[in-house]
């Protein structure tokens, strides 16, 4: 399969023959949504504790004795039972939200997003990124060309694909809220799915297939 190659001022330069196993195959929602939920579980920080009896402070004493007294009887007062007492059945941070999926699985995931991405015209490949200066301002113009989106628009999201790491293409998109810069070796399924676009520089192509 074929798609065209712009150049940075959104001109067609040519044609690139892409992977058929990459951009060619079936739309496999299900998938897509497990290997989404597994990368955002796995991003999931447990940060809300509830000290359980063992970790409130104080309570090493029998507050009193076991019998004669007339009360229940009691073995701390830092029983969840008592004010102040350790709390039961709270959220820890010991808990593991990771889920599990298969390395094969990811990748088909991934693979079948580019996919549906290319079939709806949301694949850019470009002649060259090299050649773009460290501003900001040359980049967002770039690719309002690109995307033919208006000049005061803000709707051109994007994650960028360069050949390798290049610190000016860094710098210039740091500062653009909905693009993201990743060799095609990081790409995943949240970036691709969170932005509308992918742009992929023609050298970056060799680490696609």
């Amino acid at each position: 399969m074929k798609t065209d190659v712009y150049n940075i001022e959104g001109k067609v330069v040519g044609s690139v023959e892409l992977p058929e196993n990459v951009f060619g195959i079936a739309w496999k929602p299900g998938l897509v949504h497990d290997a989404l939920r597994v990368q955002r579980n796995s991003a999931r920080a447990p940060l809300a504790h509830a000290k359980g009896r063992g970790e409130v402070s104080g309570g090493g004493k029998k507050p009193w004795r076991q019998k004669g007294t007339g009360r229940a009887r009691h073995g701390s007062i830092r029983s969840p039972l008592w004010k102040g007492g350790g709390a039961s059945h709270g959220p820890n941070k010991s808990r593991v939200f990771d889920l599990k999926m298969n390395k094969k699985e990811r990748k088909l995931a991934l693979r079948s997003l580019l996919s549906e991405k290319f079939r709806g015209g949301e694949i850019y490949v470009v002649e060259s990124l090299h050649t773009l200066a460290p501003k900001t301002k040359e980049l967002a113009g770039t690719l309002r060309i690109l995307f033919n989106a208006k000049k005061d628009s803000r709707a051109f999201s994007a994650v960028i694909v360069p050949p390798m790491k290049n610190e000016s293409l860094y710098r210039a998109a740091r500062n653009l809220p909905k693009v993201a810069t990743m060799p095609f070796g990081s790409l995943n399924v949240y970036d691709a799915l969170i932005h509308k676009r992918i742009v992929i520089d023609r050298e970056a192509l060799a680490e696609v297939k």
